[in-house]
């Protein structure tokens, strides 16, 4: 499980905000509490849409206003500011390390991009005409607008990416980043990903998809993965970044190392465009890529933090995929599904989650799972439940699961630091 520190990719930096806290101190202490991070909506459109079916989601816990200067804001679409903040957390909790700037790069995704300023601008053309639309709306609407804010942000010169693969998009550019560095293209990338599009259109969109849970009357316990009664996911958004660098060079700068990012998986369906392969194969080639990269086996993992979005079929689809990936060993593996407690960020979705694996291995505990009242029979999974769990050994191997419309499937694993 060691492997040469050129290919082993060491987590130095973390940082997020997310419906759960400003950071990702209060984010993991909320999540390890078992906090749900849903709440009534309150924005004023909702008078102006009565049709709506949903009128619950998870907004971020902090304000932008709390982290971000009013020009930042301004010029900014919210997938944007939000990618700001967390990528601003990670440098400092790296320690802003020292590199060349041809030798650092960032990969910041969204799933769907600067939704609110496109709207926003189509509303202003039509009603105030083409003078009153604003110089920067290409660059806030445009779906690299948050990578590039990053990258102008750190001075990066290795690079600025922002891999588009719907849910997945977060966890990919994640998998990008380690890519840049095994080939020796960068020693330093900023990955991650950011979403801010709660907005009566995608809830729309969503619910005429039936994707959205429409449990108005009780919104805490909408997200509830795994659950019999589980009718569909909750829109969250936020962000989520990390720090990644060779073991070498985190090594060689005396970096604080949270975590080893051992393997990546990634993998496509080539079924449908909305619906998951139904029996996981395509999830579970990229679960047993990951191991394959990392040089694992299926015993070897004790946690996976699934993309669990809480939608009938997906759940059961995912569920599948990890028992065919694991085989037997899946019955020694603690599940958790912290998308019960977050909603579901999207494009941001695998960044978080990635973030929560790497704490998990790093302190050895696994988040919970709330609303699980009764486990649905067709997922066979050891599911953490309400409370955490203490994860035992001292070689703490964990893989994250993210996929996405289109058919996208990333799997990450994540060791603890020796």
């Amino acid at each position: 499980m060691t492997g040469s520190d050129d290919r082993q990719i060491a987590v130095t930096g973390m940082g997020a905000t997310t419906p759960l806290g400003g950071d990702v101190k209060t984010t993991w202490e909320a999540a390890l509490a078992g906090t749900s991070g849903v709440r009534p909506l309150q924005a004023d459109w909702l008078e102006r849409y009565p049709t709506l079916p949903v009128e619950f989601a998870c907004r971020l816990a902090e304000p932008v206003t709390e982290k971000l200067k009013v020009p930042e804001i301004k010029r900014l679409d919210p997938s944007g500011q939000y990618a700001l903040i967390s990528a601003r957390e990670a440098w400092a909790h790296a320690g802003a390390p020292e590199v060349e700037p041809e030798r650092l790069a960032v990969c910041m995704a969204s799933g769907i991009g600067g939704l609110y300023t496109t709207l926003q601008t189509y509303d202003t053309l039509n009603e105030k005409g083409a003078r009153r639309v604003l110089p920067m709306s290409v660059p806030m609407l445009m779906p690299n607008g948050p990578a590039a804010a990053v990258g102008l942000e750190l001075g990066a010169r290795a690079g600025v990416h922002s891999p588009v693969s719907a849910c997945a998009s977060g966890s990919e550019a994640i998998a990008q980043g380690v890519d840049l560095i095994r080939r020796g293209l960068a020693d330093v990338v900023l990955a991650g990903g950011t979403e801010g599009c709660i907005h009566p259109v995608t809830i729309a969109a969503f619910g005429a998809m039936q994707a959205l849970s429409k449990r108005n009357d009780e919104p805490e316990r909408a997200s509830r993965p795994y659950d019999v009664d589980r009718n569909g996911f909750v829109m969250g958004e936020g962000s989520g970044a990390i720090v990644l660098e060779s073991l070498a060079h985190a090594k060689a700068r005396g970096a604080t190392i949270h975590a080893i990012l051992s393997g990546v998986g990634v993998t496509s369906d080539g079924y449908h465009i909305s619906a998951p392969e139904p029996e996981g194969k395509g999830a579970a080639r990229a679960i047993r890529a990951a191991l394959a990269d990392a040089d694992l086996a299926p015993a070897d993992v004790i946690h996976l933090n699934a993309h669990a979005t809480s939608t009938p079929v997906g759940d059961v689809a995912e569920a599948q995929a990890i028992r065919l990936a694991l085989g037997e060993a899946t019955d020694d593996v603690a599940i958790s599904a912290t998308k019960s407690m977050t909603g579901h960020l999207l494009g941001a979705a695998g960044a978080l989650e990635a973030i929560f694996t790497v704490l998990a291995v790093r302190d050895g505990i696994a988040p919970p799972t709330i609303n699980l009242d009764n486990q649905d029979p067709k997922i066979t999974l050891d599911v953490v439940g309400k409370e955490p769990r203490k994860l035992t050994g001292t070689d703490r191997v964990a893989v994250n699961n993210a996929f996405g419309f289109g058919g996208h499937n990333v799997a990450l694993a994540f060791r603890n630091a020796d």
